[in-house]
Formats: C-alpha cells, sequence, structure tokens
C-alpha cells in the first residue's frame, strides 16, 4: 500500500466482504428452502453431465456441499454464498488495480447491500455460480488486454468455461469483450494474437460435458432456452414486458442505483479522469449484456435476475464516477447522492432480509412473496408422510407433485427424503421427465399435492381409483396478525397409476418436444 489511507480502505474492504459473508451463513440456515431450490438439490441426487433447463454446475456444487455439510438448508445454499463472495472479492480486485482501494473499498460497501446480490447469495440457483465466473472472467480479462500475459488469457478462458457450465446467460461475455476489444484501438491487436483464442479453446474444453449431455438428448437444453428466448412467442414485438423489466431491475438494485448505472454508462464518455480504455471496459462490459435483456424484454418477459452479471463492473464504474473513492476526488465533495444510493441500497434490502426469517413488514400474503415460498413445507412434508402411512401399501406407494416444484420440496422435507415423481403431463417438460421411466410406477399406488382442485378430474384419469382431495392449509402468525392463511393445498390419494406422467405437447412444432413426445 502506498499510503495509509489506502491501507485503512483495504482493511475496511476486506472487512465488510467477510461480514457480509458471515451474515449470509448465519442467515442461509435460517429459512425454508424456496421451489426453485429444492429442484436443484433433486437435481445433485441425480448427478449429470447436463439437465433440461441448465448447465450441470449448480447440481455439481450442491452435491459436494451437502456431502460435506449434510443434506440441510445450509449445505444447499452454502455454494451460492460462496459464489456471491467470490464475486465480491474479484470486482473489489478490479476496483483496486484500475483505480484504488478507497474505491474499491465504497464498491464493497455498495455492492454488498444490494438486493439482487444478496438474494442470489441466499437463493440456491445457477446464478450463484454464474456471478463467480462473470466476475473472475472480468478480473483476468482486464488483466491480460493491458499486461498481455498468456496466463491471464488462459484464466480468462478457464472461468469463462467454468461460466457456460453454470449459465447460458455466461455467453454474452464474448460480445462484450469482443466490443471492448474492437472500440479501444490500444486491444485491437489481441485478436492477431494466439493467446485470446487459446483461452476460447480452453473454456470449450471445460465445456463439452453439456454438449455430450445434449448431442444424447436431442439439445434439449438449448431448445428450453430458445423458448425461454420467446422464440415460440406469436408476434415479434410488444411492450408489456418492457415496463416489468424496469421495475424489477429498480427493485432489485434500488432506484438510486439503477439510475446512477445509466447515467455513468452515459456520461463516462465525457469523463477524461478516467483512462479511455478502463471506462470502455467498465461501460461494455455491463451495458452489453443489459442492452440484451432489454431488446429481449420487446418479445417476451425477462426475469429480473438475468441481468446481474451485467451489473458487476458497472459498481465499479458509479464507484469510480460518484462516490468519495472516486477518481476526481476532492476532499470537501459531499458526495451526497453516493451516500443517499448506499443508504437506500441498505433500507431496502435489510428489511427484505429480515422477513425471510420473521415477518417484521406488515405485508399481505399475497404481496409477500417470500413467505409464500418458505413458509411451511416442513409441516407438509410431515402430513404427506403421515398420508403415506395410512396407504394400503405405504412402501409400494409413490409420492408425487403436480409441478416439478411441489415434487422437490415434498423429496427434501418428508422424512427419509425419499424419491419423488413430477406428473407434468398438462404443464410443461422437466428434468423430471429424464429420470423416472413410467414403467418403474405403472399400477402402484400414489400420494401427491397440488395446489389445485380443478386437476382432480384429469388426475382420476390417470389412476384406476382416487379418493376426493384433502384440504391442507398453510398459516403463519406474525406481529401484525395472529394467524393468516398462506396458501391451500390439496392432497390426492391414486390407486392403481395407469401411466401419464410426462408432458404432452398440444402442438407438435413446439421447439420443447422431441421426437419421442411427439410420437406419443
Amino acid at each position: 500500500m502506498s499510503t495509509s489511507k489506502e491501507w485503512k480502505s483495504f482493511s475496511i474492504c476486506w472487512l465488510v466482504l467477510l461480514l457480509a459473508f458471515a451474515f449470509r451463513l448465519v442467515l442461509s440456515g435460517n429459512f425454508l428452502l424456496v421451489p426453485d431450490e429444492v429442484n436443484y438439490w433433486q437435481w445433485s441426487r441425480y448427478l449429470d453431465l447436463g439437465y433440461h433447463d441448465h448447465p450441470p454446475m449448480v447440481a455439481w456444487t450442491i452435491w459436494l456441499s451437502t456431502q460435506l455439510f449434510g443434506q440441510n438448508e445450509f449445505a444447499v445454499r452454502f455454494p451460492s454464498v460462496l459464489g456471491v463472495t467470490i464475486s465480491s472479492i474479484y470486482i473489489c480486485l478490479l476496483a483496486a488495480r484500475l483505480f484504488s482501494w478507497r474505491c474499491s473499498m465504497h464498491t464493497a460497501l455498495l455492492s454488498q447491500g444490494i438486493l439482487l446480490l444478496n438474494g442470489t447469495a441466499l437463493i440456491a440457483t445457477p446464478d450463484g455460480m454464474l456471478l463467480p465466473c462473470w466476475a473472475g472472467a472480468c478480473y483476468h480479462a482486464s488483466q491480460a488486454l493491458d499486461f498481455k500475459k498468456l496466463k491471464q488469457w488462459l484464466l480468462t478462458g478457464m472461468w469463462f468455461g467454468l461460466g457456460l457450465l453454470s449459465k447460458y446467460t455466461m455467453l454474452l461475455f464474448l460480445p462484450s469483450l469482443f466490443l471492448v476489444i474492437i472500440i479501444c484501438p490500444a486491444y485491437r491487436k489481441h485478436l492477431f494474437h494466439f493467446a485470446p483464442w487459446l483461452g476460447l479453446l480452453l473454456s470449450l474444453v471445460i465445456f463439452t460435458p453439456v454438449i455430450l449431455w445434449n448431442y444424447n438428448n436431442e439439445w434439449a437444453t438449448f431448445r428450453h432456452v430458445l423458448y425461454m428466448g420467446g422464440v415460440d412467442s406469436g408476434g415479434f414485438l410488444t411492450h408489456k414486458y418492457v415496463g416489468d423489466f424496469f421495475l424489477t431491475q429498480l427493485g432489485l438494485l434500488s432506484p438510486v442505483v439503477f439510475i446512477m448505472i445509466c447515467a455513468a454508462w452515459l456520461i463516462s464518455y465525457k469523463n477524461k479522469s478516467i483512462r479511455y480504455e478502463d471506462a470502455k471496459y467498465l461501460v461494455w462490459m455491463s451495458l452489453t449484456g443489459f442492452i440484451v435483456f432489454l431488446l429481449l424484454s420487446l418479445h417476451s418477459r425477462v426475469y429480473g435476475n438475468w441481468p446481474a452479471p451485467a451489473y458487476l463492473t458497472a459498481l465499479i464504474l458509479i464507484a469510480a464516477l460518484y462516490s468519495p473513492g472516486k477518481v476526481t476526488y476532492q476532499k470537501n465533495s459531499k458526495n451526497i447522492f453516493w451516500k443517499i444510493a448506499v443508504c437506500t441500497a441498505y433500507l431496502l434490502c435489510v428489511p427484505i432480509l429480515i422477513q425471510v426469517v420473521y415477518p417484521v413488514l406488515p405485508l399481505p400474503i399475497k404481496f409477500d412473496r417470500t413467505a409464500r415460498e418458505t413458509i411451511g413445507w416442513d409441516a407438509l412434508g410431515q402430513k404427506v408422510h403421515r398420508v403415506l402411512q395410512s396407504m394400503p401399501d405405504s412402501d409400494n406407494t409413490f409420492i408425487f407433485g403436480l409441478r416439478y416444484q411441489m415434487a422437490s420440496e415434498l423429496a427434501f422435507y418428508m422424512p427419509g427424503q425419499p424419491r419423488t415423481v413430477s406428473i407434468n403431463r398438462w404443464n410443461r417438460p422437466n428434468v423430471y421427465d429424464f429420470w423416472v421411466d413410467e414403467a418403474m410406477v405403472i399400477g402402484k399406488d400414489a400420494v401427491g399435492v397440488s395446489r389445485s382442485r380443478d386437476i382432480a378430474e384429469r388426475l382420476s384419469k390417470l389412476f384406476t381409483k382416487m379418493d376426493p382431495p384433502e384440504e391442507y392449509q398453510i398459516y403463519r402468525t406474525s406481529p401484525w396478525q395472529e394467524k393468516e392463511l398462506v396458501q391451500t393445498l390439496y392432497i390426492y390419494r391414486g390407486y392403481g397409476f395407469k401411466g401419464g406422467l410426462r408432458w404432452q405437447p398440444r402442438d407438435q412444432k413446439d421447439i420443447r418436444a422431441n421426437q419421442k413426445q411427439i410420437a406419443r
């Protein structure tokens, strides 16, 4: 460190990251798994080179974590908690390399209070693996561009390849980096050197497992990604999703932070205090992804977390432009907008994080997504277990959900964590289609759960006999209401399963349908 102030900023930066990591570790084991999380936990019990929805990294890391820490909430979430911490370390290292440890410290202070990053850390999804890969690739690519070291290009390729094993959003890293190289004259010569291409080759080798799995499964994942991108949807342009896209970004980043990022993308070109190449790097490694998802929102729905990697370098950029650690730092500057940004981020994030373990906010259930997705799964598991024991041949009875999320919640929270089945004939294809052969359950009795009573007539056609569904209600207590209904579920008992587990496409042209499904 060149000065005592830099040393102090360095120490505070690491302290902030350590405290945030410790806080998330404690919180991660204190609320029940949401439906998407137990789905990815189920993947870890069927280890493979790829899966229907995403690449395999989330399953691989959850499997390793649960082997170390047991089958519990903490273990399922630990890879994501660690992954977001690694991504935070990398963006702070990049901020320090490009600017100063003072800028890095302020990057840490802001980033650890943003709901988007905290949600990614505390909800186990592929994003928890994607962010460290994106941040690591950004850091090493910056080093490679400036210092022309083969090692840095190989590290960039390694992180890019691992990112492709995590989530396909990582593909946006390539056009982002390519734009930086094209826009900056000093970087263009890299295109004619072997090192970047060797790094790219390494990433493709790392990505090979996904290619092999998809080759053997009719490119199922790629067809799913194309469907999620709106390939099958009618019409090309629509405005109905754009407002939702902006509102989710405002909420997940906080309004002030989002506005500052948009302003930084615009004014960084005029700011002469930041080196030209550094400004272009931070802008295009973030703006490219944002533009892609904004354009996609003109065609189909974009989930709020999808653009998450785009904001990592954007946080460094706004710290360099607006924080007390900015490159044009003046001693008497009040930096009022930066203070407002940090405060609003924490004021928005902290109550929501507390809400997942205790309902401090007086939100009605219909507006409290954390309650709807986390409350009551353990009690439901016990209830379904009792129903299972009441069946004539409980040892030869299978457990099902009418959606893969429900099947996975039952698998995690029922005693003994049994293997479960998803009857998704009327919903959409999912990973259960690859795990369960109907011959394994034909003729057996079953106990299952659905959120809908209306499905009873359809479901009855799949069994020789069915009992009327049993209503099961989940409640919560809070300081605002003694008892509040969270959701009503229906427990089904079926006898003599006749078949019909897998999704049946309504349209043979549906891009998700493989040849076997069309033939059926």
